[in-house]
């Protein structure tokens, strides 16, 4: 009889190394390329994120305050992105209400509105 080793139990099958990193890159497109066709909120992230970002470049602010800006504003971006795909499982299981699913739309967004909020407390205190 051959034994089976924990690696094996625990290895998936495809494509390893680079190979991989191809495949997950062109993953993370389609990903992209989905939250920009199905999701307003995500459109309209990104195009704020992008104009503020142009903005910082005219402010009075030292290139760590600048990243500081711009990177909570690709945080919510990121966090858009986990709430739009939390949604789409939720919305996958099924049409039917359920306490659970609402829970997890609810949490989610939830996120999204502390990213938001988080956002604005570290562009106040930067600018202000």
């Amino acid at each position: 009889m051959d034994c089976i080793t924990n690696t094996e139990i625990n290895m998936k099958p495809g494509t390893t190394g680079i190979t991989r990193i191809i495949h997950a890159g062109g993953y993370s497109m389609k990903g992209l390329q989905a939250a920009w066709k199905y999701e307003a909120a995500f459109r309209q992230e990104v195009t704020l994120l992008i104009l503020l970002s142009i903005v910082t470049f005219f402010l009075p602010i030292d290139k760590y305050e600048q990243i500081t800006l711009i990177g909570s504003l690709g945080l919510v971006v990121i966090v858009e992105l986990i709430n739009s795909a939390i949604e789409a499982v939720v919305d996958r299981t099924g049409s039917e209400w359920h306490e659970l699913s609402g829970r997890a739309k609810d949490i989610g967004s939830a996120a999204v509105f502390i990213t938001l909020a988080l956002t604005a407390l570290i562009w106040a205190v930067i600018l202000l």
